[in-house]
Parts: structure tokens; sequence; C-alpha cells
């Protein structure tokens, strides 16, 4: 297995892995996003610029709901 391939391999199990977890902390969410670009690298650097576009922009959407998730906790604890 070559540097590359090894690359991708760890970039989408880590997606499957935060995305299994995401819902115990925004944080999941957030290591969920950078697998996320990890998987849009590695497309482009693979030659298939259409699963990199497709990870790129899964990436942006994991950066906004963990934005939005941290934003309700702070919320909720400003409340209690």
């Amino acid at each position: 297995m070559d540097r590359l391939t090894a690359f991708g391999l760890v970039a989408v199990t880590a997606m499957l892995l935060t995305y299994a977890l995401e819902e115990r902390s925004p944080w999941y969410t957030l290591a969920f996003a950078a697998a996320c670009l990890a998987g849009s690298i590695y497309g482009f650097l693979q030659g298939a610029w259409p699963f990199g576009v497709v990870e790129a922009v899964w990436a942006v959407v994991a950066v906004r709901k963990w934005r939005r998730r941290v934003r309700v906790e702070i919320a909720h604890k400003g409340v209690s």
C-alpha cells in the first residue's frame, strides 16, 4: 500500500468513526469536518476531483453544524 492510499484509508476511517460518535459531543462533529477535509485532500491528490469537491462541501456543512451545536450548548449553560 502506498502512502497516498494509506492516507485515504486513514481519512475515510476517521470520517466513519467521528460520524458514528457525533451525537456524543460537538467536538466529534468538528473532528468529522477535519476528516472530511482530509478526505477531500485525498480525493484531489488521487485525481478523483468530484470526490474531493463533495468531501470539501461535507467539511463546510460539518463546521456549520459544529458552530450551531456549540452556540446551543453555550446558550443552555447560560440559562442554567
